[in-house]
């Protein structure tokens, strides 16, 4: 077996996206562990993305005035900074909102991915749509029923589980030796 290993990518010291891995794996189980904490941030964070998409749309809005529709694009930039604003003045109704939302749109996706895995049935392997609609849709079910009761952790503990897996996928990724073909030949027996 021959393949062109760099010496240089697989070691931990050698390739800052292992450090970066690490990172997030520290970050997500930070998250993971104070999902308060995490939960609020997530809040936060969102917030700040509104209201930076709202100043943008505000902007554009008054750049493209002579197109037509300025009325429109103004209220639409309003509604982003104002959403943005409510989150930062009330975050715990922040948090409930969010929370419903996510659970609203969990149903919905389990409900919407069960009609596709029943419409692909014949298909091979239209049982991992079903599996998918069915795993989303006790996902939604579990935090409408228990909402509000999840809210203060849901938010933070989902976040910090995605990010906890993208720094895993990460390291895995990067103690993966890949082909690099201006580096030497390595043969194996």
């Amino acid at each position: 077996m021959t393949t062109n290993v760099s010496p240089d990518t697989t070691q931990p010291g050698k390739n800052p996206s292992i450090w970066i891995g690490i990172l997030l794996i520290v970050i997500g189980l930070a998250g993971i562990l104070v999902p308060r904490v995490s939960t609020i941030v997530t809040e936060t964070w969102i917030a700040l993305i509104l209201l930076s998409a709202g100043f943008a749309k505000v902007g554009y809005a008054f750049q493209t005035r002579q197109e037509g529709g300025f009325i429109w694009k103004l209220l639409l930039s309003l509604l982003y900074i104002g959403t943005g604003i409510m989150l930062f003045v009330s975050p715990l109704t922040g948090i409930l909102t969010l929370t419903i939302l996510l659970g609203s749109f969990l149903l919905s996706e389990g409900v919407f991915e069960l009609i596709l895995a029943f419409r692909l049935r014949p298909q091979p392997n239209w049982t991992w749509v079903l599996g998918n609609g069915i795993v989303t849709l006790l996902l939604g079910g579990m935090i409408w029923f228990q909402f509000p009761f999840d809210a203060p952790w849901l938010l933070g503990t989902l976040v910090g589980a995605s990010i906890l897996f993208t720094g895993i996928s990460r390291v895995g990724l990067a103690l993966n030796p890949h082909v690099d073909e201006s580096q030497p030949t390595v043969t194996s027996a």
